[in-house]
């Protein structure tokens, strides 16, 4: 289950896709969180579908890869449509007791939700793993630059999402380390009901916090003895330059939104 945790995943590989500047990655991914809220219909969603799954195949990534990091969120998704499901109202009833209901539009509308979550799961995961969490520090600060005018820590704040992410990972490996360590031991993760596996996920905590705390402190160690000191008078190794992939990129994250909003207008809301 752990291991269905995608983001902060680094997937390494020479496409095109991981050669996209990360700013222009970044800006395609909120073009494409824009034109999924601004779906409102399923033709609207199956177009953004198709532009992941062209996304997905410009990656290299394993198309599973990709679809697999949904169950990270599974519960969330099912439980989001399960809700409305019994409790959207709609003119169509097919099934009524006290005060559940299932109706024809909250069967469209759950479906329409957990495809809608799906596809932002997929295509956030997808970003995590063309770019490394350095690029997408860089692309981040590079983006916010307009803030440091009004003297916001730009540099900073780019800095804590690219360590968040990168921490990722290596918390989960650490969380299954200790989980393996307690099952040879006799603790049971897998059996009994609810109650029971939050109670015997409980001692992981204490460890994993130990553990967490124990690589701030060594990483907070490591930039002091190597003189890190922000933002303040630092250049950059590798310059962020636009390419002809970029302005592909761009107009591919542009017509989505353009043909989005055209469907909107033109076909209506179906939901």
């Amino acid at each position: 289950m752990l291991k269905d945790v995608s983001f902060g995943q680094f997937y390494p590989a020479e496409s095109f896709a991981h050669r996209l500047d990360p700013r222009l990655k970044i800006l395609f991914l909120i073009a494409f969180i824009t034109a999924t809220f601004l779906a409102k219909n399923f033709y609207g969603l199956v177009l953004c579908a198709a532009v992941l799954v062209l996304a997905v195949l410009f990656s290299g990534i394993p198309v599973g890869k990709v679809v697999r990091s949904v169950k990270g969120v599974l519960f969330l998704v099912i439980f989001t449509a399960l809700l409305n499901v019994f409790f959207y109202q709609g003119a169509t009833v097919y099934w009524s007791w006290w005060i559940l209901r299932i109706t024809k539009e909250g069967l469209l509308f759950s479906a329409f939700l957990a495809l809608r979550l799906a596809l932002l799961v997929m295509c956030s995961s997808l970003l995590t793993y063309t770019t490394t969490p350095v690029a997408l520090t860089d692309g981040i600060e590079s983006l916010l630059t307009p803030l440091k005018w009004i003297r916001f820590p730009v540099h900073e704040l780019a800095l804590i999402m690219s360590i968040a992410l990168r921490f990722i990972p290596i918390l989960i490996d650490e969380t299954e380390r200790i989980m393996n360590a307690q099952k040879a031991r006799g603790a049971d993760f897998e059996t009994g009901g609810l109650v029971k596996r939050v109670r015997a996920v409980v001692p992981v905590l204490i460890p994993l916090l130990l553990s967490a705390f124990r690589r701030a402190e060594e990483l907070g160690d490591a930039m002091d003895a190597r003189c890190y000191m922000g933002s303040k008078n630092r250049t950059k190794y590798k310059k962020l330059r636009f390419g002809w992939r970029d302005l592909v990129a761009f107009l591919t994250g542009a017509a989505l939104v353009t043909g989005v909003v055209l469907l909107r207008v033109f076909v209506g809301a179906t939901i």
